[in-house]
């Protein structure tokens, strides 16, 4: 990734972050990390979109594709501000750590953390006159005033979706709307301030992590959530219907993880017409991208060469059909607009001739899984054998969507572990399945690795990320536990990092 020298990362979502305020954040917690990749020999932190979550939590179906969610503004940098006092940050901790801090109470949060930052809000007008750097993000921002009014007005019909609200703010009547940012001016306010102090602490704790020689890759879903300021915002991107809903939708078809396959609910974009702007709003998007991350990672990468499409009204995926998608002009347009742009692609799942070709057109680096190696149920799995892999490409031994390494080698099939423990020389007995993986990974031509820090911890199924086609239960809530990142595992990772030829560090 970094003119073709072999590094490694760690793959930890900013919400899995340690720390006393119910989830990661961008403050003190965040820096130690930052010190702990530096000293184990990391050049990449890896982390999971950003953006404010909606219902189910997901980061993948997040209410703005630009915006960053205010979970993770810190309330103890507030309290170094003033804007806090050390009370009210306490009583913060106290109301959203939990009973089991190894989890992220989103309900929690939801109750607790608006209150506060509205108190930063009143305290930060009382003196915000003249604020330079502030009135600079709102004039760097022109995304910003559209997000800060679809929260003003959602959060007027109490957080129902846009396709509830009533037509003419539904359609965007452009006198409705100029009433309805007068009539909502402080909320809406309130919105851009909250974006303002959220960009400030990410900004601040990437160049924190730049300076210490850690990169950061983020995160890019394919597909914005419907109820987005995006879909609202920008109608015409998508296929939708004279009264702004979906057409078709979003999602996979069956496979045998999977018999009815997966209805992500997306909406699908209307290439033609994002082809006739130029790819205007996604390169756009890009750019924004790329003023918050070092490299990105595009989601489900294989979209833009054909897409997966469900009738909006089906319940499942099973009667999907493919449809082609923007394909190489697509991949043109990005490479014209952003030369050396370092981007990943995320060519997991049904891959055909064609998707691998845009791949190859596209000279971004692919994905290889360890995991789907030895998984019989995985299409393709022999291609991720570790012998056959090419140096442009970033491996993993799972990611947010897999089991743990240790999770997968206590669940998945015998004959499937068998193969794996014969590949890759382990005992019958062995309960180290999450070191070969790594090593297996760290020791392959990849020109990068990624190991989810569950990996290096040694966690079961019970630290897994997320389990794709189910809402609810634990997904997107595991966090690492205090102190368990600490300087012997940090000592064991730069030792297995170095011997592999992957530290940059003397």
């Amino acid at each position: 990734m970094r003119d073709g020298t072999r590094a490694a990362g760690i793959l930890l979502a900013a919400s899995s972050l340690d720390g006393p305020w119910g989830i990661g954040t961008f403050g003190a917690e965040a820096r130690r990390w930052v010190d702990f990749l530096a000293e184990a020999g990391q050049t990449y932190w890896q982390i999971l979109p950003l953006g404010p979550t909606g219902w189910g939590d997901s980061p993948y179906q997040s209410l703005s594709a630009f915006a960053l969610s205010p979970y993770y503004i810190d309330p103890g940098l507030l309290c170094e501000e003033g804007l806090l006092s050390g009370a009210e940050a306490e009583n913060a901790a106290r109301g959203s750590t939990g009973a089991d801090s190894e989890r992220t109470d989103y309900a929690a949060l939801y109750a607790d953390r608006e209150p506060l930052l509205r108190k930063a809000h009143a305290r930060f007008l009382a003196r915000a006159d003249g604020d330079a750097e502030y009135r600079r993000f709102l004039a760097e921002s022109p995304w910003l005033s559209g997000y800060a009014l679809f929260m003003a007005i959602k959060q007027k019909y109490a957080g129902r979706a846009w396709l509830a609200w009533e037509k003419p703010l539904r359609c965007r009547d452009g006198a409705a709307l100029r009433n309805a940012a007068h009539e909502l001016a402080a909320e809406v306010e309130y919105h851009r301030f909250v974006q303002f102090l959220a960009f400030r602490q990410w900004r601040a704790l990437k160049a924190y992590a730049n300076g210490r020689g850690v990169l950061v890759i983020g995160d890019m879903p394919i597909y914005v959530a419907l109820d987005s300021a995006d879909t609202w915002a920008e109608s015409d991107l998508f296929q939708l219907d004279a009264e702004r809903r979906p057409l078709r939708v979003a999602g996979c078809p069956p496979d045998p993880f999977s018999e009815t396959g997966q209805r992500w609910g997306n909406p699908l974009y209307d290439w033609d017409h994002n082809a006739g702007t130029g790819f205007a709003w996604w390169l756009e998007r890009l750019r924004a991208a790329f003023r918050l991350y070092d490299v990105v990672r595009i989601d489900h990468f294989r979209g833009f060469e054909s897409y997966y499409s469900i009738d909006a009204a089906a319940r499942d995926a099973r009667d999907g059909k493919w449809v082609k998608g923007p394909d190489a002009a697509f991949i043109n347009a990005v490479k014209e607009a952003l030369p050396g742009a370092a981007i990943i692609a995320e060519d997991l799942g049904y891959l055909t001739g064609e998707v691998r070709a845009l791949l190859a057109r596209s000279g971004f680096p692919g994905m290889k899984i360890v995991q789907f190696a030895f998984d019989s149920r995985e299409p393709g799995s022999r291609s991720y054998m570790p012998h056959n892999y090419e140096r442009n490409s970033v491996v993993y031994t799972g990611t947010h969507d897999n089991d743990t390494a240790l999770g997968w080698f206590n669940t998945a099939r015998r004959e499937d572990t068998a193969l794996a423990r014969d590949y890759l020389g382990l005992a019958p007995d062995s309960a180290e399945g999450n070191w070969a993986f790594i090593r297996a990974a760290l020791s392959s031509v990849a020109d990068l690795a990624v190991i989810p820090l569950q990996d290096y911890l040694g966690l079961d199924s019970r630290a897994r990320m997320n389990t794709p086609a189910t809402l609810g239960g634990s997904n997107w809530q595991w966090r690492m536990k205090r102190g368990a990142a600490d300087a012997a595992l940090a000592a064991k990772i730069r030792r297995l990092t170095e011997i592999s030829g992957r530290s940059l560090r003397a």
